[in-house]
């Protein structure tokens, strides 16, 4: 498996010969130049999530692309017509990788902020570890994941939710993403935080760098 963060929540994900990207959102562009991707998968309709200027030219690019997408992004982006709806507790078969969606609900912002759907994502492959990207969300806590895509800082985020989510997942292995809203000062204190109360060794890979594992 080779992991890229592409910043903020955008992730490639490289596994059993499928190139796999993960909410294409306005808060980055390292997603925008991409081809031959294998498939594209939206845990939820905000726009860091899947930016609604620029994903169309992604998917022109990407003509045999799988789109899948959590169902509320059918009511706020213009996709195209082989794009399909991933539900919570369903899952897509895309060659020798499933993806199952999990959870249901994006997480509180704030009680007067009506709750919209967001779905967890986990990527298994025969041989090949378990990654899970939950969006934004931390009530879904699958099994058995060997690496996670943490979201670090957010206007529905608090440090400590997060550590207990960590220390419930029990996940080996970690990078940070969400985090298009913290400076180099914020990023060391909860990647230190992390390092310090979790069981999870977080990476910091907003360099663009490959991840192998």
């Amino acid at each position: 498996m080779k992991i890229m963060h592409l910043g903020h929540s955008a992730v490639l994900v490289e596994v059993a010969d499928r190139r796999i990207l993960f909410d294409p959102g306005n808060f980055s562009d390292g997603w925008h130049a991409l081809t031959d991707l294998d498939a594209i998968c939206v845990t939820h309709a905000h726009p860091d999530h899947i930016d609604p200027e620029h994903v169309g030219a992604l998917f022109a690019a990407n003509p045999d692309a799988a789109i899948h997408v959590e169902p509320g992004v059918f009511d706020a982006v213009e996709l195209p017509e082989r794009a399909h709806r991933l539900a919570a507790d369903a899952s897509v078969e895309l060659g020798g990788v499933r993806i199952d969606a999990v959870g249901g609900l994006h997480a509180v912002i704030h009680r007067d902020i009506p709750r919209i759907g967001n779905v967890g994502l986990v990527v298994h492959a025969e041989g090949e570890p378990t990654f899970f990207h939950p969006g934004d969300s931390l009530d879904a806590v699958p099994g058995g994941i060997d690496i996670v895509a943490v979201p670090v800082m957010g206007p529905w985020a608090a440090l400590k939710e997060h550590i207990d989510f960590l220390r419930e997942l029990k996940a080996p292995r970690g990078f940070g993403i969400h985090n298009g809203l913290v400076n180099d000062r914020g990023w060391n204190l909860i990647q230190g935080r992390f390092a310090d109360m979790t069981p999870t060794d977080v990476a910091d890979l907003r360099g663009g760098e490959a991840w192998q594992s």
